[in-house]
């Protein structure tokens, strides 16, 4: 076993948000010295739970594996079946986390450095249209870039959050918001401070606030339940289009085959 490997991938594993359970079973999977192999890890956040699947490969040309992606599971007692969804591991950017991987399968928005194909880096809001799936079976990923003109501290500075009069309060806040969390802020208004949640919202420039129960408030107004975007809840996104799927691949074969084909392209 390449000790070098192990510690490096140990470490990968922990910063991408799985901690250090993993790590004896990762050794014993590169003693065994397969080609490849994966690792299991299952969360819990709140009442929802993820299952995800770590994907590793040995290179061809040396004794060295690599991460190369996470399949997430998410799943709760509003979806009839989990959402799914594949991350791929690079090193030229910024890779998703665990905990951003269950945000974005929440439908939330999360701020990261991007990099194109020359390596040029970028930062953006992404975040998964659950109405489109790419060929690979993932839900095609929605960037939202500076010039998009969604600025999350001037948004958050047209509320009166308590959170924001203190600059390390303020900081705290906006990097919770950037990861892609609902967070619990407090509101002051002319009767008084009121407890809610809150999460960025880039497509809309905007904000999403919810009552403590999970409702969405709308002009001071509750309105429909928890995880809905514009009256429409993630999971019926998810149901049409996997309907939207079925019909562009009726015997699912050719579906089949562009997914395969999409996993061999993907460099180790």
């Amino acid at each position: 076993m390449n000790e070098k490997n192990y510690e490096f991938l140990a470490d990968q594993i922990k910063y991408t948000g799985f901690g250090d359970g993993l790590a004896e079973t990762l050794k014993e999977k590169l003693m065994h010295g397969a080609p490849e192999f994966t690792l299991r890890h299952e969360s819990s956040f709140g009442t929802d739970k993820t299952e995800a699947t770590l994907h590793f490969r040995r290179s061809s040309e040396s004794d060295m594996y690599f991460f190369n992606r996470y399949d997430l599971a998410l799943k709760n007692e509003k979806l009839a079946e989990p959402l799914k969804q594949s991350f791929y591991i690079s090193a030229k950017q910024d890779n998703i986390t665990l905990k951003e991987g269950y945000n974005l399968l929440s439908g939330r928005a999360v701020h990261k450095d991007l990099a194109n194909k020359e390596g040029e880096g970028s930062r953006a809001w992404v975040q998964l249209d659950f109405k489109q799936t790419e060929a690979g079976g993932n839900y095609r990923m929605k960037q939202f870039h500076e010039a998009y003109g969604f600025d999350l501290e001037k948004t958050l500075d047209k509320h009166a959050f308590k959170e924001l009069q203190k600059p390390e309060d303020r900081d705290s806040l906006v990097r919770s918001l950037e990861r892609g969390n609902r967070q619990a802020v407090t509101l002051l208004t002319e009767v008084g401070s009121k407890p809610v949640f809150l999460e960025a919202a880039p497509q809309f420039k905007s904000l999403n606030l919810y009552e403590p129960n999970g409702r969405r408030i709308i002009n001071g107004k509750e309105v429909g339940q928890e995880g809905t975007k514009e009256g429409v809840t993630i999971k019926q996104e998810h149901e049409k289009a996997k309907t939207q799927k079925a019909k562009s691949t009726p015997s699912g074969e050719e579906g089949g085959k562009k997914r395969n084909a999409s996993k061999k392209q993907r460099p180790v």
